[in-house]
C-alpha cells in the first residue's frame, strides 16, 4: 500500500545530508553525511532503528554525504550502492568495507529490489562522478536532486510530476556574493558545478510540479549563505508569481542538518 511508502529528511544541508525511505520490503539510506552516533540519534527521533537498514545508497563521495559511510557499513552490515568512480573516490576515505557489502550502480541506470525501483541520475558537481536517485515503489515517486548547478532535461524529465521532492536551496546569491567566503569559493558555488541558488530551485520546481506533487522540500540550505525562513519565503513567492497554489495544492516543507523532518508517507 502507499502509506507505507515513507521518507524522512534526517539531515540534509552544506554540514551533512542523510535520508531515510521505507517500503514494506526495505529500509534505507542515501548518504551518511554526519557521525554515525548523530545518525543513530536521528534515526530514534523518527521512531526507527539503524539495525533494521538494509542498503545506503551514495550520491558522491564529498564529506557532507560519506562522513559516516564507513562506521555504518561495519556496525551495521548494510549493502552499500555507488557508481564506480565514486567508489574509487571513496577508496581511503571511509575505512575498510568488506567487498561483500559494495555494489555497483551506474548512473542513469535503475536497478529494482523487490517492491522498490530506484533511479540513478548524473548530476552536474565537482566531484568524480555524482548522481542522486529517485525512488519508484507503487505508482508512487520520490525524487532527489541536490549539489549540482543546473538542471538538464534528462533530470527535470525524472523529477516532473514526482509525487514528493527534494530539491535543493543552497543560497541566497547576495549573502553568497557579499559574504566572507573566498572569492575562488564562490565561483565554485556560483558555478555549472557548484550548488543551486533559492531562485534556482524555484524556477526549476516551477517547471517540475504536476498534479501528483503533493510535498516538496527545500535542501541543503548553506549554514553561511541561506536562512531557512529565506529560502522558503523566496520559493514561495516565485511559484506563487508562477501560479502556483503553495501549501494548498502542495506543501512547501523545510530541511534542516540538525533535526529530522518527519516520517511522512510520500
Amino acid at each position: 500500500m502507499t502509506d507505507d511508502f515513507k521518507v524522512s529528511m534526517l539531515a540534509s544541508g552544506s554540514t551533512g545530508n542523510v535520508t531515510y525511505i521505507e517500503t514494506p520490503q526495505h529500509k534505507i539510506l542515501v548518504d551518511a553525511g554526519l557521525s554515525g552516533k548523530k545518525i543513530d540519534e536521528l534515526m530514534q527521533s523518527i521512531g526507527k532503528s539503524l539495525k533494521d537498514v538494509d542498503k545506503l545508497f551514495i550520491t558522491h563521495e564529498h564529506t557532507d554525504h560519506l562522513k559516516g559511510v564507513g562506521v555504518l557499513a561495519r556496525k551495521y552490515g548494510m549493502d552499500l550502492y555507488a557508481n564506480e568512480k565514486t567508489w574509487d573516490a571513496i577508496d581511503g576515505k571511509v575505512g575498510k568495507i568488506d567487498i561483500a557489502q559494495k555494489h555497483i550502480f551506474d548512473r542513469d541506470s535503475t536497478q529494482l529490489f523487490g517492491d522498490l525501483d530506484v533511479e540513478s541520475y548524473a548530476v552536474s558537481h565537482d566531484a568524480a562522478d555524482p548522481q542522486f536517485y529517485a525512488f519508484h515503489h507503487d505508482n508512487k515517486t520520490f525524487a532527489m536532486l541536490t549539489d549540482t548547478g543546473y538542471v538538464n532535461d534528462h533530470i527535470a524529465s525524472v523529477l516532473t510530476n514526482a509525487d514528493s521532492i527534494l530539491m535543493e536551496a543552497n543560497h541566497d546569491v547576495e549573502m553568497l556574493r557579499y559574504g566572507s567566503y573566498a572569492w575562488s569559493l564562490k565561483q565554485r558555488i556560483l558555478g555549472d558545478e557548484g550548488h543551486l541558488s533559492n531562485e534556482d530551485g524555484a524556477e526549476n520546481l516551477s517547471k517540475m510540479i504536476g498534479r501528483n506533487t503533493k510535498k516538496i522540500y527545500l535542501g541543503h540550505l548553506s549554514q553561511e549563505n541561506n536562512q531557512i525562513p529565506l529560502a522558503h519565503l523566496t520559493v514561495e513567492q516565485i511559484l506563487q508569481d508562477h501560479d502556483f497554489a503553495v501549501d494548498h495544492d502542495f506543501n512547501l516543507l523545510d530541511t534542516s542538518p540538525d533535526w529530522a523532518t518527519p516520517l511522512s508517507k510520500i
